[in-house]
């Protein structure tokens, strides 16, 4: 049985930069994916500033830039078609300039994947692990099959799944819950010959979800549409798809003119959270962590961020020779810590944005209250930290610009 330092499991962004990062510190890695690469995935393609740091620490953003990617300069928002805002990101912040990346997944997963092919990791494509090893209740080690069904087991220390929603250690130690974004489908897929799109990236909010666009490109754009599942009941999905994005008037303004040139992708089950690991030998990363609702755009930052996280705990481990569940429990500690404020964020929009009529208040004092409505970007782009939304005094000022926009209007109309 061949034996390694670390096992990873899953060869997009969280697995392939927690491999990147942990080869650097000299561990014997594997790096298994059902997947031959180059693969598709269902993503919004839109990538918060604050990855440009990580990807230059992976020493994968030269690779990155050398194909002149699509850079957005901030981020733009409307409310039921009766509201809009529209920010630009800072030009520097801390000395780094503050754009964002849009890149199709497939092309940013290969990038990574290349990297990983020029370290000493081992890279496992077309092996899909299928079951954990367990040693006295600790995660030792994976076994499972290649593309050809010949078996295989791997014994490591630590194991460390970024497997994505459907990952085996989420399936095996039945770790999933669902919340009350289970309901929800995002049906994907990519637009050419779009004309309208400058370099934001654009969020409409309209009944009966909300869309996504981000450009990628060469008259090119992502598009992505989230609503709850029950709308697709009975219905063509295709048309459906059609119907509901190009109803909203903004987005028929921006997207006139092109058209898919691929069939529609769906993900659904779009949230959920994930119980305390309570196994040694594991480390969860990326999707595999838990997952909200994607109004915020910012998955592909939080996977890579988790994994950098994940590194400490990892060598701590190594330097003690204990890979027990105490041991390694301090990860979901630091993680928590980290993307709590950010989560509570996410959950107040989601709630915020199927009520119209307070989303078109709050978003139209954002877009009268400038340093609001940046300070919101900004937490959004993992350039400012979410406590300087999420906390009382934010609060208050949002409440009361809504008051004054409110008595404004009133006075208005008199």
């Amino acid at each position: 049985m061949k034996s390694y330092d670390i096992v990873v499991i899953g060869g997009g962004p969280a697995g392939a930069s927690a491999a990147l990062f942990l080869e650097k510190k000299g561990y014997r890695i594997a790096l298994l994916d059902q997947a031959v690469f180059p693969r598709d995935k269902v993503c919004g393609e839109f990538i918060s500033p604050a990855a440009d740091e990580i990807f230059s620490e992976l020493g994968v953003l030269e690779s990155i830039e050398a194909l002149n990617p699509t850079r957005l300069s901030g981020v733009a928002l409307s409310a039921y078609e009766g509201s809009y805002f529209q920010v630009d990101y800072p030009d520097t912040v801390d000395g780094r300039t503050m754009t964002s990346l849009s890149v199709e997944r497939s092309t940013l997963d290969g990038l990574m994947i290349n990297k990983v092919r020029n370290s000493s990791i081992q890279l496992m494509e077309g092996f899909k692990v299928t079951d954990l090893l367990f040693d006295g209740g600790n995660v030792c080690g994976v076994k499972g099959h290649d593309k050809t069904k010949i078996k295989f087991s791997i014994k490591a220390n630590i194991v460390i799944d970024g497997g994505g929603r459907n990952s085996i250690s989420l399936r095996r130690l039945n770790l999933r819950r669902s919340s009350p974004g289970k309901g929800k489908i995002a049906l994907a897929a990519h637009w050419q010959g779009v004309k309208g799109l400058e370099s934001y990236c654009y969020m409409h909010i309209s009944h009966p979800g909300y869309t996504g666009i981000a450009p990628v490109g060469h008259n090119r754009a992502n598009v992505v549409l989230v609503v709850d599942r029950n709308y697709l009941i009975g219905v063509n999905v295709e048309q459906f798809y059609m119907t509901t994005v190009l109803g909203n008037s903004l987005r028929k303004r921006i997207l006139g003119g092109g058209a898919p040139v691929e069939k529609i992708r769906s993900v659904d089950s779009l949230a959920y959270s994930v119980k305390k690991t309570r196994c040694g030998g594991l480390l969860l990363v990326g999707d595999a962590t838990g997952f909200i609702d994607p109004f915020t755009g910012e998955g592909i930052y939080l996977s890579l961020r988790s994994s950098q996280l994940a590194v400490g705990v990892v060598q701590n481990a190594f330097d003690k020779s204990d890979f027990s569940s105490r041991q390694l429990q301090s990860y979901d500690l630091i993680r928590k810590k980290e993307f709590r404020k950010k989560n509570i964020l996410s959950k107040v929009l989601q709630c915020l944005i199927y009520k119209p009529y307070l989303c078109n208040r709050v978003v139209a004092t954002l877009a009268a209250q400038k340093e609001l409505s940046s300070l919101l970007v900004g937490v959004i782009g993992d350039y400012h930290p979410a406590n300087k939304v999420v906390c009382f005094k934010y609060l208050m000022r949002l409440l009361g610009g809504m008051l004054s926009h409110r008595q404004s209007s009133f006075l208005l109309t008199k």
